[in-house]
């Protein structure tokens, strides 16, 4: 049944989230989607997405909640990585790399009537309306680990859709081995764009056809049950918890579907430290940092860094 969660062996148990105390506020969230769509379909659509069977906000009173035994996410709301740190504290070179300055930035980016190019080998090349995209897709939430190659880690409830989906919308032609996504390119809202050793723009990451179906590479229009944020990728982002954050790409602009494997930003910038893959593996040293250990945002504490990002059971099969 649509907007549903569906419990699989990948979810993520209470006791491995932190704290939330703003979680899911349904009509906050109906209220601002709205934009997104302009019609009833729309509204009607994203609204599903948090039908009474899924999880509401902590300060709800109305009938609409509903018991543990239906829904354990009713607790899982509560534990979570605060919207307050993910909000502040992000990665968006495209606006400067003073972490504490993007959410401020990115707040010039036009997210309203986005369109995204699909290019390359695929039966017809086309442009999508995001508003359109999110109409015809399955949208559900995810709550994911995110792991930055910095070494720092969250847990975000994500809204979105599966990427297979979005592929199969795409028709790309058999001989497609790999995706190549591309961000925005406008110097004159986003000032990083005009930082000449960040060259060349625009951002460009990939993922292999293989990697790209997998169930867990998953398109994000959402997160803690509103619409996305501009610093953390509005209106439309990748999200793929076994690699590095910087395989998710923000603010998606093209889609190429390619034959070879394409070059990314962070292998042309930096080809000595980053490769194509950036799977997350504790025992592999990446880019600058020893990648064993992990903090997550709000707290002080090293964690493990699990291989695959706590995914092994699911993606490992890819790479043997």
């Amino acid at each position: 049944m649509f907007g549903i969660k569906i419990f699989t062996d990948w979810d993520i148990s209470e006791n491995d989230t932190t704290p939330e105390e703003i979680y899911l506020n349904r009509r906050k969230f109906l209220g601002n989607v709205g934009k997104l769509g302009g019609n009833i379909l729309a509204l009607s659509t994203l609204s599903n997405l948090l039908n009474p069977k899924e999880v509401f906000s902590a300060n709800s009173s109305s009938n609409e909640s509903i018991s543990q035994n239906e829904n354990n996410l009713t607790d899982l709301r509560d534990k979570i990585t605060s919207e307050v740190l993910t909000s502040s504290y992000n990665n968006f070179y495209e606006f400067g790399t003073n972490k504490s300055d993007i959410s401020f930035l990115a707040k010039k980016l036009p997210v309203e009537n986005w369109k995204i190019k699909v290019e390359g080998l695929v039966h017809e090349p086309r442009i999508l309306d995001v508003d359109k995209i999110i109409q015809a897709m399955p949208l559900e939430q995810r709550v994911y680990r995110l792991r930055c190659v910095e070494t720092w880690s969250a847990i975000i409830p994500w809204s979105g859709f599966p990427l297979r989906e979005l592929i199969k919308m795409s028709s790309p032609l058999s001989t497609a081995r790999y995706i190549k996504f591309k961000t925005f390119v406008d110097p004159n809202i986003a000032p990083g764009q005009k930082n000449r050793f960040w060259e060349p723009w625009p951002y460009v990451e990939g993922l292999s056809m293989s990697e790209a179906m997998h169930n867990l590479a998953f398109v994000a229009v959402g997160m803690y049950g509103h619409q996305l944020n501009p610093q953390n990728g509005a209106p439309i982002r990748l999200v793929v918890p076994w690699k590095y954050g910087f395989k998710s790409i923000k603010s998606i602009d093209v889609i190429e579907f390619v034959k070879d494997r394409p070059n990314t930003f962070w292998q042309t910038v930096s080809p000595l430290e980053y490769d194509f893959w950036a799977n997350v593996e504790p025992d592999v040293p990446y880019a600058k940092w020893d990648q064993r250990f992990e903090v997550l945002l709000g707290k002080t504490k090293k964690e493990k860094t699990m291989l695959y990002n706590g995914y092994a059971a699911q993606v490992a099969k890819l790479y043997s």
